[in-house]
């Protein structure tokens, strides 16, 4: 019975510490997705920011 229970620890063990690494893996690529998809995020509100200013300076142009 011991030999039985230290056998299924074993296989349990091993079965948790594949599924970390699976699972792992599958994180470490969406953290990666989302610090891109923040990096361009980043890059959009500069261009709108850019493009507001333009936009405040024409009109500050028309009307005055």
């Amino acid at each position: 019975p011991l030999g039985q229970v230290s056998e299924l620890a074993e296989q349990l063990e091993e079965r948790l510490f594949h599924r970390y690494g699976f699972h792992n893996g599958l994180i470490q690529e969406r953290l990666q997705a989302l610090s891109e998809v923040l990096e361009r995020l980043e890059e959009l509100q500069a261009e709108l920011r850019r493009v507001c200013c333009t936009v405040e300076a024409a009109y500050q142009e028309l009307c005055l």
